[in-house]
């Protein structure tokens, strides 16, 4: 949920999702579930019950960031945890009405990268009010969380990123994780793969959504365990 990319491809796109968190809260598994007459995959957070990274069979993507814009002070309680709504954005038919109807009130600060049928969209939660933006979706994208990485460290990110791109020819999947382990200057504080305090924080699994016209992939790699797991849904 802190390092994300988005790379189109000749038929759909990549979306990658680098997940910094306590090696405690690294599910080993991809859950598969139905919810709203959808077929949903999601790597389940052993602490809530949520999950940073969902996909569904109806061509529709969330991705969630800590922190809108700035790191934050933390106000808790909050009402509930920002990985159940993601999941609850499945139960509205289109990404505008989730943005529009529910209560983010008493949800503590974020990011959510969505893609729902051709349209991808950077919508955030300050905790005061909402901010949304849609992006072009022929072209790729790199988000960072806001809690872990200040502005300067976002930018640098944003650098490596445009540096990874430029010239380049292979967007495989491959390539794209490898980008996401191997991305940065060797300071585990700031590279793609992140290790802080003494591995309190660290990078504990990497999350690819691989998606065409006809199906969608999820590949989960947990770092801590060096094992990977693969769903598929076929598009309804």
């Amino acid at each position: 949920m802190c390092t994300v990319t988005y790379i189109p491809q000749k038929e759909g796109y990549i979306l990658t999702s680098n997940r910094d968190e306590s090696a405690l809260r690294s599910p080993k598994n991809i859950t598969q579930l139905t919810r709203s007459g959808q077929e949903l995959l999601f790597p389940r957070d052993k602490g809530a019950g949520g999950s940073w990274i969902m996909a569904s069979s109806k061509d529709r993507l969330v991705c969630l960031l800590n922190g809108a814009f700035e790191r934050q002070e933390r106000q808790l309680p909050y009402r509930i945890s920002r990985g159940i709504m993601v999941m609850d954005f499945f139960d509205s038919p289109h990404a505008n009405l989730f943005f529009e109807q529910y209560n983010f009130k008493g949800i503590e600060p974020f990011t959510l990268i969505t893609y729902d049928n051709g349209q991808l969209f950077d919508f955030r939660w300050d905790g005061v009010q909402t901010h949304l933006l849609e992006l072009d979706i022929s072209k790729p994208h790199i988000w960072s969380s806001a809690t872990l990485y200040d502005e300067g460290m976002q930018q640098k990110r944003k650098e490596w990123f445009a540096e990874w791109l430029n010239g380049r020819t292979d967007f495989s999947r491959m390539a794209i994780l490898a980008l996401h382990k191997e991305g940065g200057e060797g300071n585990p504080s700031i590279d793609f793969m992140m290790n802080r305090y003494n591995y309190l924080v660290q990078t504990v699994s990497i999350t690819q959504v691989v998606s065409t016209n006809t199906i969608r992939q999820m590949f989960y790699h947990d770092l801590i365990t060096n094992t990977q797991v693969k769903k598929s849904l076929s598009h309804t």
